[in-house]
């Protein structure tokens, strides 16, 4: 059974896909890019400000599907600019207290809106 998860608290979906898909207790997220979901735009200009972001309408999103950081088992990084990878990974590293998930970062050459970041995850729910 395919349950598909959505929330105001995070950005709309801006193309055909949904924010995350439940199935045989598993949560699929969509790549979640710095968009204010206030504000429909990507306000933070900065790498800092981008990533959190990112993990704050991710953890919205796992909010809605009833988990949280503590159950994600892979996360998958897309960076514009590796040489950010840094100041992505300690803002990535402090919404995992103990047993990160799994992890892939890779520089990919351009993604939605200019955007500096995107993050996936697979989460228990």
């Amino acid at each position: 059974m395919k349950r598909i998860i959505s929330t105001t608290k995070a950005p709309a979906a801006i193309g055909p896909y949904s924010q995350a898909v439940c199935a045989n207790g598993f949560l699929f997220t969509s790549g979640q890019i710095p968009i204010n979901p206030a504000s429909g735009n990507i306000e933070a200009k900065d790498i800092n400000g981008q990533t959190k972001q990112v993990m704050q309408n991710l953890a919205e999103v796992l909010k809605a599907a009833g988990t949280d950081f503590s159950k994600v088992l892979k996360a998958t990084i897309f960076l514009s600019d590796l040489s950010n990878f840094a100041v992505v990974n300690e803002i990535y590293a402090s919404h995992f207290a103990s047993e990160p998930p799994a992890r892939s970062c890779v520089q990919v050459a351009k993604l939605p809106k200019d955007s500096l970041v995107e993050i996936e995850m697979i989460a228990l729910i």
